[in-house]
Parts: structure tokens; C-alpha cells; sequence
């Protein structure tokens, strides 16, 4: 009988190589670098400042990893993106996702380190172990980060949005609030293919000016408006549709039913929650980045955690709504809707 592959062994025991060299090229901006030109290996590393002893390893690690193109071999050899990169990592572009990476890269990678004691404490591994502020508290202290790291969100954020706003059906409804609303991405998105919907982007106050100016950016200052406050106290915008795009997940489970108990009293009857998350697969062995992500949270929060659409279901059905859906957005993600 043959031995089973311990190839996958391996492949993931090793990942943390391909993931930094990866994040490394992000934060020098080797994509953006590059944009739409192709260069030559040693005329790219002297524009990035990288030693000669390093330039052949890394450009042709990235190509092996398929996140770079390189026409011929040797010296000779000349490199440029791929679609994918030019697309998704050249700061440049509208679509660029690499914020996501960035972050991941400058915070997460080395509190990820921490991992085995978060397992054995369930307490976060984040800035507050090492008695720094915790992230979100130092963002809204400080407007121009606030915006930078609302900035490197929206990437991630651009393609389940657009997903939904495409896939949902909106025909019924007339009004939607997204809670935690941040640059008003969802709200502008949905507004943009459906006329017919007035939409409230609702975030705490220091958000407000950086939501205004992506909302006018947009070009629909008169569609979408923003309201003001605290979604765990103060009064919810009324609307038709309510939405959470990676809210739900940041909480422990008596402020995610809190949450949902508030959605069920504000929303009318027919009215819709809507979350965006990684949803765990009911039976939890196939959506891997939603495990993950999860364990994500105990890092970060410690109590906070990731869930299937049966635990979203459940938590509505005890909140009193009455009719569920999911629909997948975008590799990893879904969208669950429960109707009151």
C-alpha cells in the first residue's frame, strides 16, 4: 500500500514562507512598482533599495508563487504582474485589496505567533497584551489612521459588497441602514444599482467625515446619507434592510444576540438583516479561512468569534424571525438574511 502524501504536511508547515514573502512584497510595494511596466531584476531592486544577493531569490520566488511574470532567464530576465496583481496588489488601482495585507503583514503576523497561549487563556494576543492601547481605540483617537485603516478595509470589503448589491433582491424594499457602516462602501454600492433605495451609512462620529468624503467621492451625496452613534445604545436609522458586513463576528454572543434583538425591533415586519461574514460551513469542515478568521477574532478579541448560517439561524429564531436564506458572495464568503 502506498504512504499516504505528506506533501500537504509540509505545504502548510512552510506557509508562513510564502505568506511573508508575499506581505514583504506588498509593504515594498513591489506591484505598484511595477504597475505596467517590466523590468529588468537588478533595475526593479535598485528601485526597491533590495541588496543584489537578494533580488534573483525573491522576484523568482514570487513567480514560482504565480504572483509575478518573467519573460526569459538568467540576467536577461525581465519581470512584470500578473492580471491578478496588476488588478488587485498595484496601490494604484480602484481595486486594490493589499490594505487587507498590509495590516496583516505590520499587526497580525507576529501576534499570530502568540496563537498556543490564546488557546490556552482564550484572551487576546493583540496590542492590549503588550499594554498598548487596543487597536480600535487607538484608531478613533487618531483621524488620519482612522482613515488609513477604513481605506484598507474597503478592498476586502469591494467584492462582497458588490456580490450582494448584485444578488440580493431589493425589488421590495425601500430603505436600507448598514450598521457599521465605516466609508458607506455597502450603502454606495447598493445605490448605485438600485435607484429606487434610500440608504444610511450608521458608524460612530469620528467616522462621519471620512464616510462623507467617500460618499461624495461617489457622486451620490444625495442617496446616501450618514447617521451618527453607537449601534450597542443609541437609536437605529429605520429602514426596510439592515446590514452588518463583518460586524456580527467582532462580538461575543450575548452582544451578537443583543445586536440581533436590536435589528428585529428596528427593522418593519417583512422587513431583512442582512450579514456579510466568512460563514462557517454548518457542519465545520470546509470553509477553512472561516475557522481561521475565527481564531482571528480570539486573537484579537478573545471572546469574539466566527459562526455558521445554523448559528445564525438559531440566535434569530430565538430573537422571533421567522424566515432565513444564504447566498455566497465571494470566494470565502456569504451573505445570511433573516426576514421578520
Amino acid at each position: 500500500m502506498n504512504a499516504p502524501d505528506v506533501t500537504p504536511i509540509l505545504t502548510t508547515g512552510f506557509g508562513f514562507w510564502s505568506s511573508k514573502v508575499l506581505l514583504t512584497a506588498v509593504e515594498l510595494g513591489v506591484f505598484t512598482r511595477l504597475a505596467d511596466r517590466r523590468l529588468a531584476g537588478s533595475e526593479l531592486g535598485r528601485e526597491l533599495g533590495l541588496h543584489p544577493r537578494a533580488v534573483d531569490d525573491f522576484f523568482d520566488a514570487l513567480v514560482a508563487l504565480g504572483f509575478l511574470d518573467r519573460a526569459g532567464n538568467g540576467p536577461s530576465a525581465t519581470y512584470a504582474n500578473t492580471p491578478a496583481t496588476a488588478l488587485y496588489l498595484d496601490r494604484n488601482s480602484p481595486r486594490y485589496v493589499g490594505g487587507i495585507l498590509e495590516m496583516l503583514n505590520a499587526r497580525l503576523f507576529r501576534y499570530w505567533h502568540d496563537l498556543p497561549e490564546a488557546l490556552r487563556t482564550g484572551k487576546p494576543q493583540n496590542e492590549v497584551k503588550h499594554g498598548q492601547e487596543e487597536l480600535f481605540a487607538e484608531l478613533y483617537a487618531d483621524p488620519a489612521k482612522l482613515e488609513q485603516f477604513m481605506g484598507a478595509m474597503t478592498g476586502l470589503s469591494r467584492i462582497n459588497f458588490e456580490a450582494f448589491a448584485q444578488q440580493f433582491d431589493f425589488a421590495p424594499y425601500k430603505s436600507l441602514c448598514d450598521i457599521g457602516g465605516a466609508t458607506g462602501l455597502l450603502c454606495i454600492e447598493v445605490a448605485k444599482r438600485h435607484p429606487h433605495l434610500t440608504c444610511t451609512s450608521f458608524d460612530l462620529p469620528p467616522v462621519e467625515p471620512i464616510a462623507k468624503k467617500a460618499i461624495a467621492a461617489s457622486g451620490l451625496h444625495g442617496r446616501v446619507r450618514i447617521a451618527a452613534g453607537d449601534f450597542f445604545t443609541d437609536p437605529w436609522p429605520a429602514a426596510d434592510i439592515i446590514t452588518m458586513g463583518m460586524i456580527l463576528h467582532d462580538w461575543n454572543l450575548e452582544k451578537k444576540l443583543h445586536l440581533i434583538r436590536r435589528a428585529y425591533d428596528a427593522l418593519p415586519p417583512g422587513g431583512a438583516l442582512v450579514t456579510i461574514e466568512a460563514l462557517i460551513d454548518d457542519e465545520r469542515r470546509v470553509n477553512t479561512f472561516g475557522l481561521l478568521m475565527s481564531l482571528n477574532m480570539l486573537i484579537e478579541f478573545g471572546d469574539a468569534f466566527d459562526y455558521s448560517a445554523a448559528d445564525f439561524r438559531r440566535w434569530c429564531t430565538e430573537v422571533g424571525f421567522t424566515r432565513f436564506d444564504v447566498m455566497h458572495l465571494a470566494g470565502a464568503s456569504s451573505a445570511a438574511v433573516a426576514y421578520k
